[in-house]
């Protein structure tokens, strides 16, 4: 295929390219960064802004499959900066894909998109999208996805029709983590992190290759009426472990200790609360050390069923979380 990565140079993005290049694919990348990385493997890189319709459709042309990961993630920031890069950025890559033909729409989502702040234990794909959100990430990563899923089966500007999909990979981790590692080992070093609520809530995560290849087998899979088209997915390593006893697995792969202090989930919601009145009324934009979605998202379990995305794919991790601490660990001790 030719394919556009939107978000190509991010931690997800660039697996999903390499993955794509290694199997034969002409990979085109779309980030607003420069990465030599991806030049190196024969990528064509464009740069520019997702919120740049212009830019979006130039970059999609000619292309038979567009993976759009590209998003502006976190827990604090504007309102109007997160609907921008992910609401506005993905009607322009739906708006590029109708205007150049393109037959298929693989969507990165999250598994926020319906998390209202309680346990979801074993839920699947029929749990509903709640009335209210924590924080603006989910928010319109959610306006996102229902605008992705609606898309399936609009008509192209040759007369095709669009087939579309989402997958929501959920905490994805392993060796190139620029985010979710780094910030543990940042927060363990500094003393900052603290158990929230119990520790007995079970989460579900997604190493890296794992969520590449859920990717990659739902665009192989993905025709206008199809299993695959017009529905979203959960996507994880299938399993659920406490998570704070794997939070202190993966700071062993550093050489840092096990989190051993500890706050109730009803405190931190309170204090994240709390901090998010001030920051908001001292116009800070760096991130609070705590938010009231920080604090239901480490007190509450989050593990999913993956059957449909069996049936409708074929997806099965094949890394487990045991072999990805072993990568991990290896990563860390020689990032190169």
């Amino acid at each position: 295929m030719r394919v556009l990565v939107t978000g190509g140079g991010g931690f997800l993005g660039q697996t999903i390219v390499r993955q794509l290049v290694a199997r034969g694919d002409s990979v085109r990348s779309l980030s607003r960064g420069d990465y030599p990385a991806l030049k190196a493997l024969g990528v064509k890189c464009v740069t520019g802004d997702i919120a740049d319709r212009a830019v979006v459709i130039g970059a999609a042309k000619g292309c038979d499959a567009v993976f759009h990961v590209a998003a502006k993630a976190g827990v604090w920031g504007r309102y109007d900066d997160y609907h921008r890069a992910n609401v506005i950025g993905t009607e322009n890559v739906i708006a590029a894909c109708l205007s150049e033909s393109v037959p298929k729409l693989i969507h990165t989502s999250s598994p926020s998109v319906v998390f209202g702040g309680r346990d979801e234990a074993g839920i699947d794909e029929s749990a509903p999208y709640p009335s209210r959100y924590l924080a603006h990430y989910p928010q319109t990563k959610a306006m996102a996805e229902r605008t992705v899923l609606a898309a399936n089966g609009s008509v192209t500007a040759t007369g095709t029709r669009l087939a579309t999909v989402a997958l929501r990979p959920h905490l994805i981790w392993g060796p190139g983590d620029n985010h979710l590692i780094p910030r543990l080992i940042e927060r363990s070093r500094q003393g900052k992190l603290r158990r929230v609520g119990s520790g007995a809530n079970l989460v579900d995560t997604v190493y890296v290759e794992n969520a590449a290849d859920a990717h990659l087998q739902a665009a192989d899979k993905l025709e206008l009426n199809s299993a695959v088209a017009g529905r979203a997915f959960f996507i994880s390593n299938g399993e659920p472990l406490p998570l704070w006893d794997l939070i202190d697995r993966m700071l062993a792969c550093a050489g840092e200790p096990p989190v051993t202090k500890s706050i109730s989930a009803t405190a931190a919601y309170w204090i994240g609360g709390a901090m998010e009145c001030a920051y908001t009324l001292l116009n800070r934009t760096d991130e609070p050390p705590m938010t009231r979605f920080v604090a239901r998202q480490l007190a509450t379990s989050h593990w999913f069923q993956l059957d449909a995305a069996r049936e409708a794919f074929g997806y099965e991790p094949r890394v487990s979380v045991e072999e990805g601490l072993v990568r991990l660990r290896e990563w860390l001790s020689d990032p190169k």
